[in-house]
């Protein structure tokens, strides 16, 4: 039975064991066994605390539920600060750094009865500086970043869930190569508050799970929101196809699975229009870039001016670059986006979700790094709700995945009809498979 446990998602898991026909004791240790098996392979975790994960476990097995996560194992990306492990934020600056608190994202999940088995790597103050972690459906190629740990130990099975944030791509594009869900809700939807910053406009906490409604479940918690648990959707969605004026840089294989959505979802019913493309909308990647680098090199001050020597030369190249944009040019910057996102807000009246490019194509060879977060920053700069759903393969039999985009603050709808889309795409792919199946595992 135990063999089997680590591969249920979170929902499925969460239903045994509000049931009591699954104990947090059998889950947190199969969890362990694929952990023990596959981490000499992976690299996921900078942290874990295997024997108070199971003495947390046996103390919630003995008691009353304490919530919608009760006996969940939960992995952490090392972005975020926990009361009882390191948090090194992908850097040796921080080697020896105990923050002593939980933020707030990690104690709510504690709250809500969720087993907090360890921390995911993440690279350098999730920027560029790759980790050690490896992409689970073939380990010669990333898994993406910068919330690598926390995509690759859901993929490889090792837990049903983990925390990840977004500053630029760090949540969808590590779903998209590692073949699982990842959600970046709505601006300030979820405290940041005790997740190390790196950019304050933009900085979103999410997370990744195998389906929608794994993600659903966790999102209700730490958005405090119970709708997000009822994901029924009746109607017929309107969806807006963007390519994006970054399509010249898409693979085939993102291509071929944007018009295979497109076909599908039309077939199914939705309403499928293609979105024209505003020439405005070429600036707003490098308008991206410019902010963070600008509020980078503000976030990480003490680190730029104090331990320079010990930065990476991508990020230091970053928080430079950052540093020779004035204060004039950044509320500009600022204004520009804001005049980009009121249009773009308008968009909503005609569609309901919008699908677009979640990364050029599969996952690059690790060496060659963490990949480009491009078809990722424009909707991180505007602040809406985005989701990787992944149902397609490339010529190397790795994932490939499309981004669905929603309104802002309509975080209900945007996942109720991410389900209902992923569905259909999912049983028009392999009728008999989910999401989670159709690669291979080690």
């Amino acid at each position: 039975m135990s063999t089997a446990l680590n591969r249920l998602g979170a929902l499925e898991a969460a239903r045994k064991l509000q049931r009591r026909e699954l104990t947090a004791v059998q889950l947190v240790r199969a969890c362990f066994a694929r952990i023990e098996q596959r981490e000499n392979t992976i690299h996921a975790w900078t942290a874990l605390q295997k024997q108070a994960a199971l003495d947390h476990a046996e103390a919630l097995d003995r008691g009353a539920l304490r919530g919608p996560l009760h006996g969940l194992p939960l992995g952490v990306k090392d972005l975020f600060d926990t009361v009882d492990l390191p948090t090194r934020y992908g850097s040796p600056i921080y080697e020896r750094h105990r923050p002593g608190l939980d933020a707030a994202a990690v104690a709510l999940c504690r709250h809500a009865g969720a087993i907090v088995i360890g921390k995911t790597v993440t690279t350098e103050f999730a920027t560029y500086q790759a980790g050690p972690t490896r992409n689970p459906r073939n380990e010669a190629y990333t898994p993406g970043g910068s919330s690598s740990g926390s995509a690759a130990a859901v993929a490889d099975d090792m837990v049903p869930f983990a925390l990840g944030s977004q500053t630029a791509g760090s949540i969808i594009r590590p779903a998209s190569y590692c073949g699982i869900v990842g959600y970046k809700p709505t601006f300030g939807a979820i405290p940041r508050a005790g997740v190390k910053s790196l950019a304050e406009s933009l900085d979103t906490v999410g997370g990744f799970a195998r389906s929608v409604p794994d993600v659903a479940l966790f999102a209700s918690v730490l958005m405090r929101d119970p709708r997000l648990l009822d994901l029924s959707y009746d109607a017929k969605p309107r969806i807006g196809m963007y390519r994006s004026l970054q399509w010249r840089h898409a693979q085939s294989e993102t291509k071929e699975a944007f018009a295979q959505a497109a076909a599908t979802l039309s077939r199914a019913g939705a309403h499928v229009e293609e979105v024209p493309l505003p020439p405005e909308h070429c600036m707003l990647v490098q308008l991206h870039a410019d902010i963070m680098a600008f509020e980078s090199s503000q976030s990480l001050a003490y680190e730029r001016l104090e331990h320079a020597a010990q930065l990476s030369p991508k990020i230091q190249a970053i928080l430079e670059a950052g540093a020779q944009i004035t204060a004039e040019e950044h509320i500009r910057n600022l204004a520009r986006a804001a005049e980009s996102r009121a249009r773009v807000d308008g968009w909503f009246d005609k569609y309901d979700v919008l699908l677009a490019p979640a990364a050029s194509g599969e996952a690059p060879f690790a060496d060659l790094g963490t990949g480009d977060p491009q078809f990722s920053r424009a909707w991180t700069l505007f602040g809406l709700p985005c989701l990787n759903l992944p149902f397609a393969t490339g010529p190397q039999g790795l994932p490939v995945g499309l981004q669905l985009i929603g309104k802002r603050y309509d975080d209900h709808r945007t996942l109720a009809i991410a389900a209902w889309i992923h569905e259909r795409l999912l049983a028009a792919r392999e009728p008999d498979i989910g999401a989670s199946d159709m690669w291979p595992r080690g």
